[in-house]
């Protein structure tokens, strides 16, 4: 394993384990889930410039576009959630209770 592929694969395994370990907040959630998705990206690139072929070339893109609309639709959640439960804390978004 590369000092390239260790460093990018344990970005996304930091970013994993802040997700799954430290939920607190649903702010520092989408965080992580934003370090995830761009240390996938830029293992993409990577991956694609270091093969150079064109065809895995639309791959990151199309993976930023999706990371795009997470951030955008996590910040809408985010948005919501704190105007109708006063925070963001994330013990306070039980489903179960209303």
């Amino acid at each position: 394993m590369t000092p390239t592929q260790f460093s990018f694969s344990s970005a996304f395994i930091l970013g994993l384990a802040g997700l799954a370990f430290h939920r607190t907040h649903l702010l520092s959630a989408l965080l992580c889930l934003e370090g995830m998705m761009l240390s996938l990206f830029i293992a993409l690139a990577l991956w694609a410039l270091q093969f150079e072929s064109t065809s895995f070339s639309t791959a990151p893109m199309l993976l930023l576009a999706f990371s795009a609309c997470e951030a955008s639709t996590g910040l809408a959640l985010l948005v919501a959630t704190a105007r109708t439960h006063g925070t963001d804390r994330l013990q306070n978004l039980n489903l179960l209770q209303c």
